[in-house]
């Protein structure tokens, strides 16, 4: 019963980062290149926002698990809307990327 209300109202269970790193994902940062290079997710790959429609061929298999992050979650977000687009079949926005480093 509790998980048919859940469903109704789009609450989801948490997303284990750590587990999906362990298992292949990738973390992609969407941040400009000056946001990355004061600090990054080590083994992240970085594709700032503006430049991913044209730098697709540069992520992995569209069946690999890709984690979006960037300063606060609002351009990761809208990376994780182009990748599903394009057809990436799991893709998760972990939201600012310093919180998500925290969670790993």
């Amino acid at each position: 019963m509790i998980d048919l209300i859940k469903r109704a109202f789009g609450i989801k269970p948490p997303v284990d980062f750590t587990k999906l790193v362990n298992q292949g994902a990738i973390i992609l940062d969407v941040r400009t290149l000056s946001e990355y290079s004061s600090g990054h997710i080590k083994k992240s790959l970085h594709i700032p926002l503006n430049e991913i429609a044209t730098n697709l061929h540069k992520l992995p298999h569209k069946d690999i698990p890709i984690i979006t992050c960037c300063a606060s979650g609002m351009r990761s977000s809208k990376a994780a809307g182009i990748l599903k687009a394009n057809g990436h079949t799991t893709v998760y926005n972990g939201g600012g990327w310093s919180q998500l480093q925290n969670k790993l």
